[in-house]
């Protein structure tokens, strides 16, 4: 049987390489708004950040999706990010990969 090749993309908080069903997509559409991307196919600019929670935190420090995304990101929409992740990242450990 052939192996199938695993898409990777690079998080935008650590710069490092995972396979991209273990990571969370951000768009920001034409009207420039910034949301979460579950499904991976809403249309617009999109970024990815890995299922680290305290990258997240780093990032809300700093600021960095602001920089990415070249606008002013809400305080609340990293919590939502945040709050996202964590409930991902402790399912993912209950049951695996989903």
């Amino acid at each position: 049987m052939k192996k199938r090749k695993i898409p990777m993309r690079k998080d935008i908080l650590t710069n490092e390489m995972h396979p991209k069903k273990e990571m969370v997509r951000i768009v920001k559409n034409k009207a420039g708004e910034i949301s979460l991307d579950t499904t991976g196919k809403k249309p617009g600019r999109g970024a990815y950040v890995s299922l680290n929670p305290e990258a997240i935190k780093a990032a809300k420090k700093a600021k960095i999706l602001n920089e990415v995304f070249e606008s002013p990101i809400p305080d609340e929409f990293y919590d939502e990010l945040f709050d996202y992740v964590d409930h991902k990242k402790a399912r993912q450990e209950l049951f695996g990969n989903d």
